[in-house]
């Protein structure tokens, strides 16, 4: 009976998707159609399926795989410090410069909900409906960050400022509800020990974070199909976590989350994310979502009075503990878009089916309580979404250029940024040449600076680019700046080395940080051996109606695709395909994965478009 009923899950979970493509049904998230699935093959509707040990058993791995992966979509560069001073071309122009960054909405977003939170919980306590205070406050401060990322991604926002905002304010909506959960078992829990054990999890977790470090620097090399180093790995930093979160009081889920944590750190590869992707939301999380349906009765919870009340007023506690964070949105996005954003996250349901469980384990929370908050959850992941689609637009700030900063002002770099300025990039150029400052600020961009110190230049916000030039005539200079660049997370560097002895002695150090380098006289020799050999460079490169260009592939939509499959396939010429910095001669059966960097000609209206849409994270 276990295994048919197994069977029934399993086959439930390969149809659902398949039904809702069919029928065009994206208003709802998979995950709330997968528990409804199970609410209608459970004892509630047609009694098919029971849980047993082992489906309780993969359900248990299912919600650890859940928070793993969540662990694992968190972008801890939104978090990172920038400056606070602005350079004078910034002062300049600060009225283009938005007040609010994703980051500073994201936390007073978030200390709304903490507030409304607790205001809603003391109500609840005080009119006897729900006495138990630390309980509802978590649950109504949860918010469901896989639900609110498939949505983000179908817009295509996850690149965009809104899409930031709201990412993070879902972050918090997932970080703070566990640290929450964590203390409040810690505390109330029978078997649970000292609170400063849990400190043991962060030193377990800071411990496997500099083992690992330089894992994925060499795996490539060693990797093979037959041994998937990368997934070996993630499994082993899951069952580590966990078994560390239990052994100090500590719930599964803690210990699950930072594990994802932890690996998201070591920057694994997009393959390795997909892969666990495919192991997660193709076996696991489905079995814990299904299970979740079945376990509900629907029959006895709904003849229950109380949890009648309760549905309806645990959900409008969801959605008004949210509501703080319109005004918050207000202040950088438009009115529909601060709407939009403000339903999208009041969406709950992932934080809480792991909350009711550990909450039911405890036996703090009633059978028909727990049924309450989760149905009063899966109508918030049914009514947010389509509030969401209804109101949101794009914002005019969405199409961002690309920041490219060049450090040195001469005859070498000024032309390059002139003609970059007439595309997609945002080019500020700084100098500490008096006399260069003179010749070129009236043709480019340019900052006087008196010292192109590391700190200095750090202190000007320079190294806060999509791309830095290092352009100056010191190869000394240009090589310490490149390392200090790197260091302080610079995603592009280019370096000019006029003296090859300065590069010979750098060159393999600084292509181990990625850094790019170049030589003058080497790429004039490049360029003149092409002419020779190909005759027809010159004519591609003066060609004014189309012209080369290099993408990085960022948009989902278009991974996992062959070349000749691609809806723009014959508008453009794919040359080359960069993959793990390996040239790869492509054909109509490449298939393109994300990350790989497209070299291809094509007209530049057309083209131009085409860049863009594989440009756009996604």
């Amino acid at each position: 009976m276990d295994q048919v009923s197994l069977v029934i899950i399993l086959l439930a979970a390969l149809l659902i998707p398949l039904i809702m493509a069919k029928f065009k049904i994206n208003s709802l998230p998979t995950a709330v159609m997968e528990i409804i699935v199970g609410i209608v093959i459970g004892p509630s509707v047609f009694n098919f399926v029971n849980t047993s040990d082992l489906i309780s058993q993969l359900s248990t791995i299912g919600v650890i795989v859940l928070l793993f992966l969540s662990g694992l979509e968190i972008d801890f560069s939104l978090f990172k410090k920038r400056r606070t001073a602005l350079t004078p071309l910034e002062q300049k122009n600060a009225v283009n410069t938005p007040k609010y960054s994703p980051v500073r909405l994201s936390v007073y977003a978030y200390s709304t909900i903490i507030v409304l939170s607790l205001l809603l919980a003391a109500a609840f306590k005080v009119s006897g409906l729900f006495s138990d205070f630390w309980l509802a406050a978590i649950l109504f401060g949860t918010i469901s960050l896989g639900i609110v990322i498939a949505a983000l991604k179908e817009q295509e926002l996850l690149s965009k400022a809104f899409g930031q905002t709201i990412l993070l304010i879902s972050v918090f909506g997932e970080l703070v509800p566990m640290m929450g959960l964590t203390l409040y078992a810690s505390v109330y829990g029978s078997n649970s020990q000292s609170l400063w054990l849990l400190l043991l999890i962060l030193a377990v977790a800071a411990l496997l974070l500099l083992r690992f470090k330089p894992f994925f620097r060499f795996y490539q090399n060693i990797n093979k199909s037959t041994t998937q180093l990368d997934i070996r790995l993630a499994f082993f930093l899951i069952v580590t976590m966990v078994t560390v979160a239990e052994s100090v009081g500590a719930e599964n889920i803690l210990g699950a989350f930072v594990a994802g944590i932890v690996l998201k750190l070591l920057n694994p590869s997009e393959t390795t994310r997909e892969r666990l992707d495919a192991i997660g939301y193709g076996f696991f999380i489905p079995i814990f979502f299904i299970t979740t349906g079945v376990d509900l009765n629907l029959r006895t919870l709904l003849t229950s009075g109380k949890t009648l009340l309760l549905i309806p007023l645990f959900f409008l506690a969801y959605m008004v503990a949210k509501i703080g964070g319109y005004w918050v949105l207000k202040l950088r996005f438009k009115q529909a878009n601060a709407l939009a954003g403000t339903a999208l996250t009041a969406t709950t349901m992932t934080m809480v089916l792991a909350v009711l469980r550990v909450a039911k384990s405890m036996k703090t929370i009633t059978s028909d309580q727990s049924g309450a908050f989760l149905l009063a959850a899966l109508l918030t992941c049914v009514i947010s979404p389509l509030i969401f689609n209804k109101f949101y637009s794009a914002e005019k700030e969405d199409l961002v250029k690309t920041a490219v900063h060049f450090i040195g002002a001469n005859l070498s770099t000024v032309p390059v940024a002139q003609q970059l300025r007439k595309g997609w990039y945002d080019v500020s150029m700084y100098t500490n040449h008096p006399e260069n400052y003179q010749t070129y600020h009236a043709q480019v961009p340019v900052t006087l600076m008196e010292n192109f110190t590391a700190q200095d230049l750090q202190d000007h916000g320079v190294f806060d680019t999509d791309i830095l030039v290092l352009g100056h005539i010191d190869a000394e200079r240009n090589y310490e700046l490149a390392k200090a660049a790197k260091a302080y997370g610079v995603r592009r560097i280019i370096v000019r080395f006029e003296d090859r002895n300065v590069l010979n002695e750098h060159e393999d150090e600084l292509r181990e940080l990625g850094v790019e380098v170049y030589n003058t006289p080497e790429a004039n020799i490049t360029l003149l051996r092409a002419l020779i050999e190909s005759p027809s460079t010159l004519l591609l490169l003066n060609d004014t109606e189309n012209s080369i260009y290099e993408v990085r592939v960022l948009n989902h939509l278009y991974t996992d695709v062959q070349i000749k499959n691609l809806q723009f396939a014959q508008d453009i010429t794919i040359s080359q395909v960069i993959r793990n910095r390996k040239l790869i001669a492509p054909n109509g059966n490449t298939m393109i994965m994300y990350g790989d960097r497209l070299i291809f000609t094509g007209n530049k209206q057309t083209a131009a478009q085409i860049r863009q849409a594989l440009a756009t994270a996604n």
